[in-house]
C-alpha cells in the first residue's frame, strides 16, 4: 500500500521509519520531510498546512493511507479535508483535536465528566486575570489557550512571577493569539508521565509510558522547550498506576469526547502527573509526543499499519498492542542558543555510522539535504536513539551514540533519565 506522513520533524521521522518496517507498506511519501525521512520515503515539498494540494496529491498518487503528524493541522482540520474527499487519514477530526487545540475546552471537559486535573480559573481579559492572581495560592500555572509549540506554560513561583507572566501571553502576545484566552491553574507536584494512546473512537490503548525533558538546560532548568530527552517505560508509572489511568483517564477521555459528539480517531497523549493523591491529567495533545514518539515506537512489536487502520475501522479492540521488554532512551542534539536564537545551515558528521547498528538511531528533526551534505535546519536537529536491556544501559548506550555525530554549536542535555537513579 501506499502511504502519505504529512510533517517534517522528528516525530515524523519516527513514524516514516515506523512504517518502512511493513511488509504492507510499498512506497512512502512524506510533505515535507526532511533528510532523515527521504532517505526512506519520496519527499514532496507541500506545506502541512495545504489542505487543497495534500489532498489533490493524495488522489494523484492513489494512496492508501495519510498520516497527520503535527498539531497544527489535526487543529486546523486538515483530516476533516481527507475525510470529506473519500481518503483514508489517521488523525482526529477538527472538533476533536480541539482537545489539543483549546487548553480551556480540554479543562472544561476535565471538570464536567470528573476526570482527575488540577483546579483552575480561565480568562480572555488581562485585569481580570490580573485581579485573580492577587488572591491566589503560589507557585501557580499559566497556560495559553492555543498552540503555541509546547512553549505556552509558565509556572511562576510568586506574584510578581505570575503577573509578568500574564503581561508575556496576554500583552506582550510572545505566542500570538494562542494567548488571547489562558487558563490559571494550580500547581500539581509529582512525577511527570506521557502515555501516548491508539484510539478508534471508542475503544483506546495506551503505549508504553514515557518521560519527557522539557527544559533547555540540565536540572530542568533554563526555558522551555519542544522536549530535549525522553526514556520509555517511566519506572514510576506502576501497574497500580495504569489500572487507575485506564479506568478513570483513558476509557472516561474516549467516552467524554463520544458524548460531546467528538469521537476521537487517533493518537491522544496523555500528559500526568503522578501527585501524592494519585495521578492528574496535566494536558492532553492530539498526536504522537516528540520525542516521545522516539522512544516509544522503536519498542512497538506490532505493525503500526495494522493498528492505524484498525483505528480507522473501529476495531481497536482486535489488536493485541505489545512492546519489547527493552527501555529506550532519546538524546535530543540541537543548536546552541534553542530554544531562542540559533544558527542554521551547520554541516552535519557522522550519520552514517548509524547504518546496520542493532538498537541504534538517529531521528532528523531541523535537517536539511544540500550539496555539500546534511545540514541543520531547526533549533532540534536530531533525536539519538538506543534502546538497552534496562534504562540504565539504554541511557549508556544513547550517550555513547551522540559522540557520532558532530556539529558546530551541537548542544544537548546530559542528565536524560537522570531521574531513574534517583528510584
Amino acid at each position: 500500500m501506499k502511504v502519505l506522513i504529512v510533517g517534517g520533524g522528528g516525530r515524523e521521522h519516527a513514524i516514516a521509519w515506523k512504517c518502512s518496517e511493513s511488509s504492507r507498506v510499498t512506497k512512502l511519501y512524506a510533505a515535507p520531510g526532511n533528510a532523515g525521512i527521504a532517505e526512506i520515503a519520496e519527499c514532496v515539498d507541500i506545506s502541512v498546512m495545504d489542505a487543497d494540494k495534500l489532498v489533490a496529491f493524495a488522489k494523484e498518487k492513489e494512496i492508501d493511507l495519510t498520516i497527520i503528524g503535527p498539531d497544527d493541522p489535526l487543529v486546523a482540520g486538515v483530516a476533516d479535508a481527507f475525510t470529506n474527499a473519500g481518503l483514508r487519514v489517521f488523525g482526529p477530526a477538527k472538533n476533536a483535536a480541539i482537545i489539543e487545540g483549546s487548553k480551556a475546552f480540554s479543562k472544561d471537559l476535565m471538570k464536567k465528566y470528573n476526570i482527575p486535573s488540577a483546579a483552575y480559573e480561565t480568562f480572555d481579559n488581562a485585569d481580570k486575570a490580573l485581579e485573580y492572581l492577587e488572591t491566589a495560592k503560589m507557585p501557580i500555572v499559566l497556560k495559553a489557550d492555543g498552540l503555541a509549540l509546547g512553549k505556552g506554560v509558565l509556572i511562576c513561583n510568586n506574584l510578581e512571577e505570575a503577573k509578568e507572566g500574564v503581561k508575556t501571553l496576554m500583552l506582550d502576545k510572545q505566542f500570538g493569539t494562542a494567548g488571547d484566552r489562558i487558563v490559571i491553574e494550580e500547581f500539581m507536584t509529582g512525577r511527570e508521565v506521557s502515555v501516548l494512546c491508539f484510539c478508534d473512537g471508542t475503544h483506546i490503548k495506551p503505549m508504553a509510558s514515557a518521560q519527557d525533558h522539557k527544559r533547555a538546560k540540565d536540572g530542568d532548568q533554563g526555558l522551555n522547550t519542544g522536549g530535549m530527552g525522553t526514556f520509555s517505560p517511566s519506572p514510576f508509572y506502576t501497574d497500580e498506576v495504569d489500572e487507575f489511568c485506564k479506568k478513570y483517564v483513558y476509557q472516561a477521555t474516549m467516552d467524554a469526547m463520544k458524548k460531546e459528539g467528538r469521537d476521537f480517531v487517533g493518537i491522544l497523549f496523555c500528559g500526568l502527573m503522578l501527585t501524592p493523591d494519585g495521578p492528574r491529567v496535566l494536558e492532553y495533545n492530539a498526536r504522537f509526543g516528540d520525542p516521545e514518539a522516539q522512544v516509544v515506537l522503536p519498542r512497538m512489536k506490532n505493525d503500526i499499519i495494522d493498528v492505524m487502520e484498525a483505528c480507522i475501522d473501529g476495531k481497536l479492540d482486535e489488536i493485541d498492542l505489545q512492546f519489547e521488554d527493552k527501555a529506550a532512551v532519546c538524546v535530543v542534539l540541537a543548536s546552541d542558543g534553542y530554544p531562542e536564537h540559533y544558527e542554521k545551515g551547520l554541516l552535519i558528521s557522522g550519520l552514517e555510522n548509524f547504518k546496520d547498528k542493532e538498537d541504534r538511531y538517529v531521528f532528523h528533526a531541523g535537517t536539511k539535504a544540500t550539496e555539500k551534505g546534511v545540514v541543520t535546519n531547526g533549533g532540534r536537529v536530531l533525536g539519538v536513539t538506543a534502546k538497552g536491556k534496562d534504562l540504565f544501559e539504554a541511557r549508556a548506550n544513547a550517550y555513547e551514540a551522540t559522540k557520532w555525530i558532530d556539529f558546530d554549536n551541537k548542544y544537548m542535555r546530559n542528565d536524560i533519565g537522570k531521574a531513574i537513579d534517583e528510584q
